[in-house]
């Protein structure tokens, strides 16, 4: 196996690990629930913005903005986000792509991990009575 094959197949278990644990987690809250589903959502969008980006590359046609793919990274899309860039082989080699998609991954674990602690639950409770 090729080290790109052994890199795809690397982070293909690691996003379905990710899966399962969030189905898992999804079975003790409505708000991890919530946050399982809204993960898929936006991985699936950064999947598919990435091979847009991925295809409009190839063409040298309008690209995606790299903010744009940093901002469903950092909203939760990372799993389909890092899916995709080793699936198209897309955005690997950039170094300052490359440490900014991954302080948006640790932001978002981060932010994630706060908001399923009582204390982060709390917090968000109180942010959307707001609303």
């Amino acid at each position: 196996m090729t080290k790109t094959g052994r890199q795809r197949l690397l982070v293909s278990v690691f996003v379905a690990v990710l899966a399962v644990l969030l189905a898992l987690a999804a079975q003790f809250s409505e708000r991890a629930r919530l946050l399982a589903v809204l993960v898929a959502l936006l991985s699936l969008v950064s999947f598919v913005a990435y091979a847009a980006d991925k295809s409009a590359a190839r063409k040298r046609q309008w690209r995606t903005p790299e903010k744009t793919l940093h901002v469903l990274a950092l909203a939760g899309g990372w799993p389909g986000a890092l899916l995709a860039q080793y699936w198209f082989r897309h955005k690997t080699q950039k170094a300052s792509f490359r440490l900014v998609f991954r302080l948006t991954v640790l932001a978002n674990i981060l932010l994630c991990w706060f908001l399923l602690t009582p204390q982060g639950n709390a917090w968000l409770a109180g942010l959307l009575a707001r609303l």
